[in-house]
């Protein structure tokens, strides 16, 4: 059947990305509109994206205004960009800043609590009471940026029920949470400020350890909660990665589940790339990409090529690569890196390099059309994760038939099939999963690797089951599409 969906978030690509919040935010209008879904998507005007409407007025209609936002005038401008609806919620005061989504050159905002609920309040607005021409069935709220929308729906909205939506006729609400490390967490004193009743402050509520978490409230007042894959969602119920949320999130399991993200195929597809192509039905493009990713990074690689795009972080693993690389390249083995994050880990992966010239290259920084040439051109693609709600890595990976070798958390054992000796005879294998993320473990994920790699017939068979892999966005879609529907009928 489908309707309207109004989607609240902090990023959206092609507008404004710091992580992969930002591509499954900019990929699901489109993803939906397939199913019957109209979405819009409601981002705050940063300086760069006001510069869209200065730039442009006319492309521009204004739809809301209030003039007391939480210390200024805020408006909504709707648009189109790059295909998608887009509403910018344009408020100088909170938005307009030199810098980052969420931080400036001093560090991180100090109001970005009312900075995200002032998203949020204007969120719930759009869905209780619509805009001249568009109303919304349903509001998606992305994270703890947009995490006190389903609060002010169910606090502030005519007709609620309390904790869980609007009741019969009023717009639902899903919250999506794409990596419950940032929980926007705000001091007590600031409830009223962040418009918040004074009985929502308990542990039932958004009272958290003595403090005010906006995506716990959107946690325990939503109708719907998903995460970004099945395993994410499992595992947000345990002590080691829910972050203090386990028990929130396990109080209302009946309400959870996972929907794995997909990555744009027109995009990110092999046979597509301008330079050396190739497919699944005709691999033999990818020698020539190794060989051009070899000589961008001046490596000579007799074993399987390893590549790492990531920040480089301790979730991510990196930590780890220091003790475990030495003897993957003595076994023949190579790496190239693109990345950037915590400059302890940046020096040591650099210092790797140093070490080990033509065997380990490292660039530190992110260049779009550099990444497409280490999924190209590269053997396998590392993901150590300690944690990794869904990962898009992988994704790429697959796709390319870059084989990834993985740590089996979250989405990572959702979307790669390890290369067991049941799996390779039943020829479903698509990469190699290793546990627990330790140095041991992923030493042996890597020796499997060079002995897989040294097998080409089992090798290619892998690389070819991997690009035979689903990753785009049909399958999810159909999943929130069904997810949406089961709300609106309710």
């Amino acid at each position: 059947m489908g309707g309207k969906v109004l989607s609240v978030a902090s990023e959206c690509v092609p507008l404004i990305k710091t992580g992969g919040l930002a591509d499954v935010v900019g990929a699901l209008p489109a993803a939906l509109a397939r199913e019957g879904w109209e979405m819009r998507v409601l981002l705050p005007a940063y300086r760069p994206l006001r510069r869209l409407i200065q730039d442009d007025p006319a492309a521009w209609t204004e739809v809301w205004y209030e003039d007391g936002l939480w210390g200024g005038v805020g408006r909504v401008l709707a648009g189109q960009v790059a295909g998608l609806s887009v509403l910018l919620l344009d408020a100088a005061h909170l938005y307009d800043r030199e810098g980052g989504p969420y931080a400036g050159p001093s560090g991180d905002w100090p109001d970005n609590a009312q900075r995200f609920a002032a998203l949020s309040w204007v969120g719930a607005r759009i869905a209780r009471d619509g805009l001249a021409d568009w109303k919304p069935d349903l509001l998606h709220a992305h994270d703890w940026q947009a995490g006190l929308a389903p609060a002010y729906l169910a606090y502030h909205g005519a007709g609620g029920d309390g904790a869980g939506g609007q009741g019969a006729g009023g717009a639902k609400s899903v919250i999506t949470v794409h990596n419950i490390a940032f929980q926007g967490q705000a001091a007590p004193h600031l409830l009223g400020d962040l418009r918040l009743p004074g009985h929502a402050f308990t542990p039932e509520g958004v009272e958290y350890f003595g403090g005010i978490s906006s995506l716990k409230a959107g946690l325990v007042t939503a109708d719907r909660i998903t995460t970004v894959s099945p395993g994410y969602a499992r595992e947000l119920m345990r002590p080691e990665f829910g972050r203090g949320l386990e028990g929130v999130i396990a109080a209302r399991a009946e309400v959870v589940s996972g929907i794995l993200n997909g990555v744009d195929t027109a995009i990110w597809s092999p046979g597509a790339e301008a330079e050396t192509p190739y497919t699944a039905a005709d691999p033999s493009g990818k020698a020539a990409a190794r060989a051009a990713l070899c000589a961008a990074f001046g490596l000579e690689v007799p074993g399987p090529l390893a590549v790492l795009v990531s920040r480089l972080t301790d979730q991510k693993g990196i930590d780890l690569l220091p003790g475990v690389l030495p003897e993957f390249i003595e076994a023949g083995g190579g790496l190239a890196v693109l990345g950037s994050g915590y400059p302890e880990l940046e020096g040591a992966l650099l210092d790797l390099a140093a070490r080990h010239p033509g065997r380990v290259a490292v660039r530190i920084g992110y260049d779009e059309a550099l990444s497409h040439l280490l999924f190209q051109g590269g053997d396998a693609v590392l993901v150590p994760s300690r944690f990794e709600p869904c990962g898009l890595t992988q994704l790429y990976g697959l796709r390319y038939g870059t084989v990834p070798v993985v740590a089996a958390v979250g989405g990572l054992g959702d979307t790669v099939i390890n290369a067991s000796p049941a799996a390779l005879t039943a020829g479903a294998a698509t990469g190699i999963t290793f546990w627990p993320t330790d140095a041991l473990a992923f030493a042996q994920a890597l020796r499997r690797l060079v002995s897989l790699h040294a097998e080409p017939e089992i090798w290619r068979r892998i690389q070819a089951n991997a690009m035979a892999h689903p990753v785009g966005w049909e399958t999810s879609a159909a999943e929130y599409a069904a997810l949406y529907q089961g709300l609106i009928d309710r």
